[in-house]
């Protein structure tokens, strides 16, 4: 005898669509949505200039999040201070609502550690760049935080093809198991460096290996802020209230190189690019906002000319940082020198 044991779903959601077309009667407060696109426009106007740092010689590799704003401006905007963000490498927009500063970011490419020590965020996690590993770092936040018995949330934030490695398939199981307050976010940009969506995976949806471990999960159009909006409030009450982890699959393209280190039009089609530039989020919400009479063209003025300003001071300060001492990579690991350590630090002191 063969019987059905269980069946799934995952359930996609679009509330703007690319046409800046409202479905359905989800509402997001008109100070909010403000927020929300002033955010993505600081992010996208800094992803710029470290673009231009790198190319000067003024910063390390940059990891670009052209396209992709709305996810990582909608997670900061919607989480609060006690909940924790371990995450991946392309969260600027998330960073900045978390008070890490840009020249903090600007340090942490430049090859400074202390980018990663924030002087306004002590208990988020530092930039993660080996692959899925934050995910495993996440399922340990949660843990102690259920052990604590304490009502927050972890966000743990990963691309498409991070979702191959092991370490992603070993957190959710684990979160499920434990049900933990962590929610998985999966930024499907379409490209794993030059890997496409269809060579990373068989599955129709990355929302779907989440099945694997028992965890609910759903699919957003992830250049919608209000479908990214609805979504992740929902997975970070559910988490906040006890009731066990999520994952969400924001789906979107990516408008850029994977990273300062790469061509991207060595291997994107540029009719794919630019189909997809026609439905990236920063103009989709600023049509909306001009619809609904919330935005007009002396405010975007108004709004460039502060980012700049906001910007281009961060820059300074980070280019004015005198660097660290090369005594800071052993003074960094040991409370106490060892002494077989002692000649090496002498060495280095004698470099400064």
């Amino acid at each position: 005898m063969i019987k059905s044991v269980v069946e799934f779903k995952v359930e996609t959601i679009q509330i703007l669509d690319h046409n800046s077309c409202f479905h359905g009667n989800y509402k997001v407060l008109e100070h909010d949505l403000l927020a929300i696109y002033e955010n993505m426009v600081r992010t996208r106007l800094f992803d710029k200039k470290a673009i231009a740092l790198q190319r000067t010689g003024n910063l390390g590799t940059f990891p670009s999040s052209y396209g992709q704003e709305a996810i990582y401006t909608v997670i900061g905007h919607l989480m609060n201070n006690n909940d924790v963000l371990c995450p991946y490498y392309r969260d600027q927009a998330t960073f900045i609502q978390r008070g890490i500063k840009l020249e903090e970011i600007l340090s942490y490419w430049g090859g400074d550690e202390r980018g990663n020590a924030y002087e306004n965020q002590s208990q988020d996690l530092p930039i993660s760049v080996p692959i899925a590993s934050q995910c495993l770092h996440a399922v340990g936040v949660g843990y102690a935080i259920k052990y604590k018995n304490e009502k927050k949330a972890v966000i743990t934030t990963i691309g498409e093809g991070g979702t191959s490695k092991g370490d992603f398939y070993e957190a959710m199981n684990f979160a499920a198991l434990y049900n933990l307050p962590v929610i998985f976010i999966i930024n499907n940009n379409k490209w794993a460096i030059s890997v496409p969506s269809e060579k990373q995976s068989a599955t129709k949806t990355y929302a779907q290996k989440a099945i694997s471990a028992g965890i609910g999960a759903v699919k957003v159009d992830g250049n919608d802020v209000f479908s990214l909006h609805y979504a992740i409030d929902n997975a970070i009450q559910k988490a906040r209230n006890g009731d066990g982890p999520s994952v969400i699959e924001a789906e979107t393209f990516r408008l850029c190189d994977h990273t300062t280190a790469d061509d991207a039009t060595r291997y994107i089609p540029k009719e794919q690019m630019d189909a997809a530039k026609g439905k990236e989020p920063l103009s989709r919400l600023k049509k909306h906002l001009e619809n609904s009479g919330l935005w007009n063209e002396k405010k975007e003025e108004s709004l460039l000319e502060k980012m700049a300003k906001e910007i281009n001071e961060a820059v300074e300060i980070y280019l004015n940082t005198p660097p660290q001492k090369p005594t800071s990579i052993l003074e960094s690991l040991y409370d106490k020198l060892p002494e077989a350590l002692q000649d090496q630090y002498n060495e280095l002191e004698e470099m400064a």
